[in-house]
């Protein structure tokens, strides 16, 4: 299979710290590859390696057949890079941000006008293109900053957290935005907090965890690795609650857990449910809610590394959430520094 994005043993060191230890990894073309992994697994320096950004210490990285280090700016033309802070200049307008980026690309400036026209018009901006960008909402900012990684009409797009801090509506617009990009031809990698985003958008998913690969496949696969339902039960007093765990993880394994009042456990047996019910009813433990439904990405993240997606957004949102690598070197406010590679 010929991949749009591929890695082969990709290595990344910081200082004593291996963000990255043999990393591979490819993205179907015309897919969505949601990378997955928590705080420091290596997500960010995997991407600043495929766009350029960071050489990788050993492996190789492709993208659409070019070597990432060799041909880096042959990739450069091809991609697009929205990052986990719009890189808009507040100070100017809409269209002057576009139209510097079609300038700075080579366009002719009446070619860089109308495709600044034609971007602002397809992200909704039209209407705002002639304010200062520090006036535009969160949303509309990163809406700004996707149309600026478009300027160039790249056919590989990396994606960086895109919908960090957002609200929910504007996030779900810039599904819709992606899912747009996607089935005009795009293939991107997607890195996200949430995990409910790559479950929507991803066709694969690749989970990496202290550097490394840990699982890989569909949503619907990963999903069926850990169990492709999870059992919720929750006893109508709460004194039982102890108990009821005890038959639960009895049945299930120790993968069963209580979360607030309720008990929920993976489950790969059809007739582990009615063997729950009972021994339930033979030690007399009154039943609430009880329910099978389908396993969630974060509970997949919880059986491949042990702990739930960290909580809460930078910026407050709710919601679990994968942070950034804290491997990557950062200036003294804590944002990543930008680091450009030559070819």
């Amino acid at each position: 299979m010929t991949y749009a994005i591929e890695a082969e043993g990709l290595v990344k060191r910081f200082k004593e710290t291996e963000a990255l230890a043999g990393v591979d990894l490819g993205a179907r073309r015309g897919s969505v590859l949601g990378l997955l992994g928590p705080n420091g697994a290596g997500k960010t320096t995997a991407v600043r390696i495929f766009a350029t950004l960071l050489r990788p210490d050993a492996g190789r990285a492709r993208v659409a057949g070019h070597d990432v280090v060799r041909e880096a700016g042959v990739v450069r033309a091809m991609v697009g890079l929205t990052g986990q802070y719009a890189a808009v200049d507040e100070n100017l307008t809409g269209t002057e941000n576009l139209l510097l980026i079609g300038r700075l690309l080579g366009l002719p400036r009446r070619a860089a006008r109308a495709r600044a026209a034609e971007l602002l018009d397809r992200f909704q901006l039209s209407e705002a293109a002639g304010r200062a960008v520090k006036t535009f909402s969160g949303g509309m900012r990163r809406r700004l900053d996707l149309a600026a990684s478009l300027v160039g009409r790249p056919s590989i797009l990396f994606l960086d957290e895109p919908t960090t801090g957002l609200d929910p509506h504007s996030r779900g617009e810039l599904w819709d935005l992606l899912r747009g990009l996607v089935a005009d031809g795009a293939t991107a990698l997607l890195t996200t907090q949430y995990l409910n985003e790559a479950d929507v958008l991803a066709d694969d998913i690749v989970v990496i965890d202290k550097g490394r690969v840990i699982a890989e496949g569909t949503p619907d696969q990963l999903k069926s690795q850990v169990g492709g339902q999870v059992l919720e039960l929750r006893p109508v007093l709460a004194q039982d609650l102890a108990r009821a765990h005890t038959v639960v993880a009895g049945a299930a394994g120790p993968q069963a857990r209580i979360e607030g009042e309720t008990i929920t456990a993976p489950v790969k047996d059809p007739e582990l449910m009615p063997a729950v019910v009972r021994t339930l009813d033979r030690e007399g433990i009154a039943v609430g809610e009880l329910a099978l439904r389908r396993s969630s990405l974060d509970e997949v993240f919880l059986a491949l590394t042990g702990h739930r997606a960290e909580p809460g957004a930078p910026e407050g949102n709710g919601g679990a959430s994968v942070r950034d690598d804290e491997s990557e070197p950062r200036n003294a406010d804590g944002e990543l520094r930008k680091a450009v590679t030559g070819p």
